[in-house]
């Protein structure tokens, strides 16, 4: 194994799984030089203004909505020691501020999103995956909350998009995957002390085998 490739760290989780909490606990525990993010929502091909009806009925929980190639590109890049850059996706918020993100390579890359496990170039480069879960009543209450603040959306429109969308590509998309995963982590309760435990545990755990690696 190659001691100079960073080790690259997949977290996947449906919508609502509690996916970003977990993640910026997990982000804790590496100091800065440590390690870089890399995250699928960056790489929506943009739809252009819709109207928020258009909004509504279009499907962004397809792995075509997603320009993995481009996503491909850049984690090598990244891989290669070179650093990234490009813009936010802003989810169609008009109200949103774009910013433009500066990704640096690190010893440690994470990658994270609902698809990269189904795009079989991106997995083939993953040396660790961690799989994140709820129930699905759980996981629904965390998305209409997180699209209500964060991307003005009506509830109506959060449970079309929920029911014709969301859980059809958690099901067809992720879940497959979920066996194949190092680790299964089931998050129904917003619990911050034992999320923060378990992205410990895990990080101690990766640490130690980044470390051994020659």
């Amino acid at each position: 194994m190659n001691k100079n490739k960073p080790f690259i760290i997949g977290i996947a989780g449906g919508s609502g799984s509690g996916k970003t909490f977990f993640l910026n606990c997990f982000l804790h525990h590496f100091k800065n030089d440590e390690v870089t993010l890399v995250s699928q929502d960056d790489y929506y091909i943009p739809a252009g203004e819709m109207t928020q009806e258009e909004n509504k009925l279009y499907n962004f929980d397809l792995p075509s909505t997603i320009d993995d190639h481009q996503f491909l590109r850049d984690i090598n890049q990244l891989v290669k020691g070179e650093a990234v850059y490009k813009k936010e996706y802003n989810f169609n918020n008009p109200l949103a501020i774009v910013k433009i993100l500066e990704i640096n390579p690190a010893p440690i890359i994470i990658v994270e999103g609902l698809f990269i496990l189904h795009f079989k170039e991106i997995a083939a480069l993953l040396d660790h995956k961690i799989f994140v879960d709820a129930e699905e009543n759980v996981a629904l209450r965390r998305r209409i909350k997180r699209d209500g603040m964060e991307r003005g959306y009506p509830e109506d429109d959060v449970l079309y998009k929920w029911h014709n969308h969301v859980v059809p590509a958690y099901k067809e998309f992720l879940l497959p995957y979920k066996n194949e995963c190092n680790k299964v982590i089931i998050n129904n309760y917003d619990t911050p002390d034992d999320i923060i435990k378990i992205t410990q545990e895990i990080s101690d755990d990766l640490k130690v085998q980044y470390c051994k690696r020659d």
